[in-house]
């Protein structure tokens, strides 16, 4: 059974495969294990598996939430493994089938891509998806993606018009990008007083959650200082790995990151105490300074609630009177506590903390530890050249 706190079962390997890996081809691709963990009691669960490149890997999670009617909502489905499936099924057995499938996104391809294949697990579960859906190179019906075309629908403004409508509050996002749309549907348990998000809010645990730890490999990866040192397995260097790669996944480039020479580099893969493929062959061309763990107390900053640099640079401030308004109507609802889709969670905050994380929108408003500069300049430069090709377009004046 599901216990309070991680659980992880030994079982067979087959359990942990995802065939579909190639639609979107990121690490652990056709093995992914999940770790289950009561949030809530008896009410709220969270299901991590990990994705990342490089071993820059970060959770992605799934909830399923208990209705009070019986039977499960499933937030944002991560892949349906065999393993995910049976732990899923536990809380079936007691709560009842899964009724309802959210699909929180309209831009999140690593969400999207488990939606279809999830669905088809639970035949009488409706699925309901943020608007404006499209996809690239070319934009496809969603029943040609693998939803469910006779059970799917976009979920509408209205909640009176949704069946778990009762239960729940939700507020829909929606951001023309010209290209496609970046849409977030935020969703509130009033029972449990917990707020769904997907890709907005994000919090940054000080040590590396569960999924992370059942392979710590990626960790230790990245704990080196050179590429000619040894892997050493331990808490100290598990906690170093994990920081890291959280300065890498959320800043791209962080400025106490350095590239060293080719030089360098070719001397180390000559000096790796492993070449096999697992290790990169040798490479690791990475070289981190002295005030790293600096740049991660600031990014962290204690646990706060913070938008990533990516949304707060290229995509919110494409619309932020639209954004503020939904921060707004989020901010209105009671809840203590944030379950993101990455990183941290649960993410013990309140409507202030959220509504303070959209600051940066506001014209002249006090914006609580703000991220450095010198470690958003990757992501600043990375949008002056999208504007100069024309791909991008300049962010709107702000409220």
């Amino acid at each position: 059974m599901i216990a309070q706190g991680p659980q992880v079962q030994q079982i067979n390997p087959r359990d942990w495969s995802w065939p579909f890996w190639p639609a979107v081809p990121l690490y652990p691709y056709g093995k992914r294990r999940t770790v289950c963990t009561e949030v809530v009691k008896d009410t709220i669960w969270t299901f991590d598996q990990l994705h990342g490149i490089l071993y820059t890997i970060v959770p992605i999670r799934m909830t399923a939430i208990a209705l009070e009617a019986g039977g499960l909502l499933v937030y944002a489905p991560v892949a349906p493994t065999p393993e995910c499936i049976r732990l899923l099924n536990e809380l079936v057995a007691k709560h009842g089938d899964v009724k309802y499938i959210v699909l929180p996104t309209s831009s999140g391809l690593e969400h999207k891509v488990f939606v279809g294949p999830f669905a088809r697990r639970f035949p009488k579960a409706q699925v309901f998806v943020a608007p404006h859906q499209w996809s690239f190179p070319v934009n496809l019906p969603l029943s040609w993606l693998g939803f469910p075309q006779k059970r799917t629908q976009e979920i509408p403004e209205d909640k009176s018009q949704v069946p778990f409508g009762d239960e729940f509050d939700y507020a829909v996002l929606d951001i023309n990008l010209g290209r496609g749309s970046f849409a977030e549907v935020a969703v509130f348990h009033k029972r449990s007083r917990t707020l769904l998000l997907t890709d907005t809010i994000l919090s940054v645990p000080e040590d590396p959650p569960a999924i992370a730890q059942i392979d710590p490999y990626p960790l230790l990866f990245h704990a080196r200082e050179n590429g000619s040192e040894v892997i050493e397995d331990n808490p100290a260097n598990r906690r170093k790995g994990w920081q890291r790669i959280c300065l890498f996944a959320i800043y791209f480039r962080p400025s106490a990151l350095e590239v060293a020479g080719l030089k360098q580099i070719l001397g180390d893969i000559l000096k790796a105490p492993d070449r096999s493929k697992k290790a990169y062959f040798g490479l690791y061309p990475f070289k981190w300074q002295e005030n790293w763990q600096q740049s991660f107390a600031n990014l962290r900053g204690d646990g706060r609630p913070f938008v990533a640099p990516i949304l707060q640079t290229l995509i919110l401030p494409q619309a932020p009177k639209q954004v503020l308004d939904w921060a707004d109507k989020v901010a209105n609802w009671d809840f203590q506590q944030i379950i993101s889709c990455h990183f941290d969670s649960l993410i013990k905050t309140n409507p202030h903390q959220f509504r303070q994380a959209f600051a940066f929108l506001e014209k002249n408003a006090f914006v609580s530890q703000p991220l450095p500069e010198e470690d958003v300049r990757f992501i600043k430069e990375l949008e002056a050249g999208l504007l100069k090709r024309g791909i991008a377009t300049p962010p709107k004046e702000k409220v």
